[in-house]
């Protein structure tokens, strides 16, 4: 996970997330009732609910108006901006919630990872990624956390200047004049973002996230927080564990994050599950001569991939709309597919279409998608600029252009494809106009239950070296194995992950340690 514009997607746990037309209700600390709640077996318990913690007394309790929204109801929540100063400015986070089909347990709370990706938008378009079991018994709550699209959203770029940004066409070089290029471009960027989105910029860091969490958990009603959080909803969930380990219930961590990495370690760890992917990809394309753009050895595809990339920075690719491919697109349409391995022949036909017909429409609806363009030109969401807010108020700062130029090398031999696509991310944070706040450290929650961590052989986004080393940190922690592709696993991968998470959630069955599917 680092800065760049390039890896926004790489940290998404799912590709293209839809925004809907939701509009949230209002809730207040002072409300003493509420509408359309639905009847649980936890709420019977709310008045065995956690106290609060002192100072934040004035924002638990509350009731949230739930409102129709489509087939889902829509609320907001308020939580305090600055948690060192909670009798300061208030913020509403937005929650949707699809109610259990039977007699609900209580709530599960979902984070799509990111950062910067909605959990409103998953549960509205993705509610098939949770089983029918899990939406029987109960109820699938999605929020924005801070700064993320309904949720007092930061703003950097008018969708104009992301179209701009988008064009930059010139390729990676260790060289002062490329450096110079990416650290004016960035300093321009920083400033738009201080610029057009105000306070919340200071108050994106994870543990105010996870702070939110608790204050969610308990306007559900619920005495302890069950969560399924993807990719960088991992960080985000054992991270609430850790601040709150009595009050942590049945946490699913999916598509682990270690958080004891600094950013440097990140990329590079990213880089190696990218390379590790494109391998695989390349030898299952080869074994469809027919129909694979490429032929020979490996070693051979991986050869004439690079020479297409370096020609897409000589020329970009021209497409049907009259817009063209940079290889800033390149790339983020390329590595899309990765993250679901059933999107590796949509790749297949972008290449062809490139190499056979100079035609870049497919690769460019991949780039737009991870980037959530829609055909009007408009942006869904706020993607990119959340996730530079939040990295760069969690990770320490100070890289200089010799690091750079040394992790330049790294990233090179991790991955000949596309490591040097992922240097010089230093610039982002060095240029951010707010302090960070956090440092990279291992996750600890000794007195908390039994999570559950999920890891994916194939992950190229989260490797699953992350979740090996995550279970180690959370001493309470099972990890269980999906052995296949792609970034993430529970909803996207067989039933043996379902029905291991499901059972978990449902009868508080925990997977058996080491457990492969």
């Amino acid at each position: 996970m680092t800065k760049t514009r390039l890896k926004l997607a790489a940290l998404l746990a799912s590709v293209a997330l839809a925004l809907t037309a939701c509009v949230p209700g209002t809730s207040s600390p002072t409300q003493g009732g509420a509408s359309g709640t639905a009847t649980t077996t936890a709420q019977a318990a709310a008045s065995s609910l956690p106290a609060a913690p002192a100072g934040l007394e004035a924002y638990y309790g509350q009731k949230p108006e739930w409102a129709k929204c489509g087939n889902l109801e829509c609320a907001t929540v308020e939580v305090p901006m600055d948690y060192a100063n909670p009798g300061g400015k208030r913020i509403k986070i937005a929650v949707n919630r699809l109610k259990a089909t039977g007699d609900a347990q209580g709530s599960v709370l979902v984070n799509p990872g990111g950062p910067g990706a909605s959990g409103v938008d998953l549960v509205a378009t993705g509610s098939a990624m949770f089983s029918t079991t899990l939406k029987k018994n109960f109820n699938i709550v999605g929020f924005d956390p801070r700064g993320v699209s309904q949720s007092e959203p930061v703003k950097c770029l008018t969708d104009k200047e992301r179209d701009e940004a988008a064009q930059d066409n010139v390729g990676p070089e260790k060289t002062t004049e490329y450096m110079d290029h990416v650290e004016k471009s960035v300093k321009e960027y920083t400033a738009k973002c201080k610029e057009n989105s105000g306070e919340i910029l200071s108050f994106m860091d994870t543990q105010s996230s996870a702070r939110d969490l608790d204050i969610l958990r308990d306007a559900m009603g619920d005495a302890k927080l069950n969560y399924l959080g993807y990719s960088y909803g991992t960080k985000l969930g054992s991270t609430y564990a850790g601040l709150f380990q009595q009050n942590t219930g049945r946490l699913v961590l999916d598509g682990a994050m270690d958080p004891s990495l600094d950013e440097s370690a990140l990329t590079i760890g990213q880089a190696k599950g990218f390379e590790k992917a494109i391998t695989a990809y390349l030898q299952d394309c080869l074994k469809q001569p027919n129909n694979c753009p490429f032929d020979g050895t490996v070693d051979d595809a991986r050869e004439q991939l690079m020479v297409l990339m370096d020609s897409v920075v000589e020329a970009p690719v021209p497409t049907n709309s009259g817009r063209e491919v940079s290889i800033t697109q390149f790339v983020n349409g390329f590595i899309t597919p990765f993250y679901e391995d059933s999107l590796w022949p949509m790749l297949t036909m972008a290449l062809n279409d490139i190499l056979n017909d100079d035609n870049g429409d497919t690769l460019l609806a991949l780039a737009d998608a991870s980037a959530g363009r829609e055909d009007n030109g408009k942006y869904k969401g706020n993607q990119e600029d959340a996730f530079n807010a939040v990295n760069c108020l969690d990770y320490t700062r100070g890289t200089t252009r010799e690091e750079m130029l040394k992790e330049y090398d790294e990233l090179e031999k991790a991955s000949p494809i596309l490591g040097k696509y992922l240097a010089f991310g230093g610039f982002m944070c060095d240029s951010w106009p707010v302090a960070e706040k956090g440092t990279p450290a291992p996750a600890s929650a000794d007195n908390a239950a039994s999570i559950v961590i999920i890891g994916t052989t194939g992950d190229p986004a989260t490797p699953y070296e992350w979740a090996q080393a995550l279970r180690k940190q959370l001493k309470t922690s099972t990890l269980v194995t999906y052995e296949g592709q792609g970034h993430t696993a529970y909803g996207r991968s067989n039933s043996c992950i379902s029905e291991a998470v499901d059972k978990y959630f449902v009868e508080g069955t925990v997977p058996q340690d080491g457990l492969k599917c």
